[in-house]
């Protein structure tokens, strides 16, 4: 009885997470057209999350090239066909490689800090000081962030899929010492720009995902510094699975329409 009494609290938790992410996403839709604009928090949000995150992504991608052409070219010189490694790693990075490496290493950096701030907001009530003096909290805490977001993870997942493409050109070239321009000329005759906008399109929905998950965790955080850091640790894992899980989904719906 014990382990049915767990599972049923568990599953009325995960049901109010995932209501409340919802309606979450509800309001700031709402919010987005309403002034004032914000513009300023946009563009810091942009910085933080941006900016300060190319390092991470792009260093992350060129070594996720380097390794997929490494293993794509050993394998594939048995059947001889080590001259597409190219188009090989251009299609794993552009469909899938550079949205979902770039959202889960860049997202969870940024996610777990939107809950620590939020959260810490909320510890200290000033949130609900907010509330008390008339600020919409939602459209200044949540919308900037959702903006920056869908300015943000598209950029750098293009930057991130340039360099894993270059670490799979320096991989393709100087240790299988296959002919630079032939790595180019496969991958611009088999990858077409819809392989490119899938792979743009998925950072647009792991964007909104990743931000919304850690503005409701923080907004949702409870017990002082303790829970704090619970909320901060969840969110982590939170939006590695929410981004692995919907990677699923929108892959088996770009193939139902594209393909």
């Amino acid at each position: 009885m014990s382990v049915l009494a767990s599972a049923r609290r568990h599953g009325r938790e995960s049901v109010a997470w995932y209501g409340g992410l919802g309606l979450l996403a509800v309001r700031a839709a709402r919010n987005l057209r309403l002034p004032p604009s914000y513009l300023v928090i946009v563009a810091r949000e942009i910085d933080v999350i941006g900016v300060r995150s190319l390092v991470v992504a792009m260093t992350a991608a060129l070594f996720t090239g380097m390794v997929l052409a490494l293993q794509t070219a050993v394998n594939m010189a048995r059947f001889g066909a080590e001259n597409y490694v190219g188009p090989v790693v251009a299609l794993s990075i552009l469909r899938e490689l550079g949205p979902v490496l770039t959202a889960i290493l860049v997202g969870g950096k940024v996610a777990s800090g939107i809950t620590a701030e939020l959260g810490s907001m909320k510890v200290t009530e000033q949130i609900d000081a907010l509330r008390a003096i008339g600020v919409n909290y939602v459209k200044k805490l949540i919308v900037p962030r959702i903006l920056a977001a869908l300015v943000v993870f598209p950029l750098v997942t293009i930057m991130a899929d340039a360099a894993g493409l270059v670490g799979g050109m320096l991989i393709a070239v100087f240790d299988r010492d296959i002919d630079s321009y032939l790595y180019w000329n496969t991958i611009s005759y088999w990858v077409v720009m819809k392989d490119f906008l899938t792979g743009i399109a998925k950072s647009v929905v792991f964007g909104v995902l990743i931000t919304l998950i850690g503005c409701y965790n923080g907004l949702e955080t409870t017990g002082g510094t303790e829970g704090l850091g619970r909320s901060t640790t969840d969110t982590v894992v939170q939006v590695a699975m929410a981004v692995i899980v919907s990677d699923f989904f929108l892959t088996k719906l770009f193939l139902l329409l594209f393909w």
